[in-house]
């Protein structure tokens, strides 16, 4: 919808227009506030605060991109591909290392309509709660996708709620370098690793 058909519409704004609305505003307010009458220690939890609310911010928007490509509004707004419409339309930087992002935290619907569970539950909590940032969920899916398929599904869903954890309070780094322990302590000795698992990591 153009700027010109929202202003002649009866049509009321939706509550997500009315929030990201607000949000701006607020944003407006936090980018020029006095932060001269902050204590220290008031300064570095505001700090910590808004880094908080930047990546709650970057899972509410992988909420909504989910939402346009099951409405197909890549291609009805003109887009060859959702990667095109990420990078265009959505001004989104890295849209491929965003798609992984959404794929592995975002929440879809089943082809009943049913929203199914993210593919990394714990991680996704992790990061709509703002404790990790979009470096650490990418680091994590980094690791968790070199973990062999032939691994038993149980023993990867623990995978995944330790490096989740792991993520929460260590830097991206740390979480590549933990993550490799955990690689070779579930294949030590390299047997569990096949063709598809090799291939899969020199795409990665």
């Amino acid at each position: 919808m153009s700027s010109s058909e929202a202003i002649t519409s009866d049509v009321p704004p939706s509550r997500a227009t009315e929030l990201v609305r607000s949000l701006h505003a607020l944003i407006d307010e936090i980018q020029t506030v006095d932060l001269t009458s902050c204590t220290d220690s008031e300064l570095v939890d505001v700090a910590a605060e808004t880094e908080r609310a930047i990546a709650r911010l970057s899972f509410a928007g992988d909420r909504q991109v989910a939402e346009a490509t099951e409405r197909d509004l890549p291609r009805k707004t003109g887009h060859r591909s959702v990667i095109q419409f990420m990078t265009h339309r959505l001004r989104i930087a890295e849209p491929m290392r965003r798609r992984d992002q959404m794929s592995a935290t975002a929440t879809f619907p089943s082809p009943t309509g049913e929203p199914l569970p993210p593919q990394h539950p714990t991680l996704a909590e992790a990061f709509a709660d703002g404790h990790v940032g979009p470096a650490h969920v990418r680091a994590v899916i980094d690791v968790l996708d070199q973990i062999p398929h032939a691994v038993d599904h149980d023993v990867k869903l623990a995978a995944e709620r330790q490096m989740a954890e792991i993520a929460v309070d260590h830097t991206p780094a740390d979480i590549t370098n933990l993550g490799a322990r955990l690689l070779a302590h579930l294949d030590p000795d390299g047997t569990l690793t096949d063709d598809t698992d090799r291939k899969r990591r020199r795409n990665l």
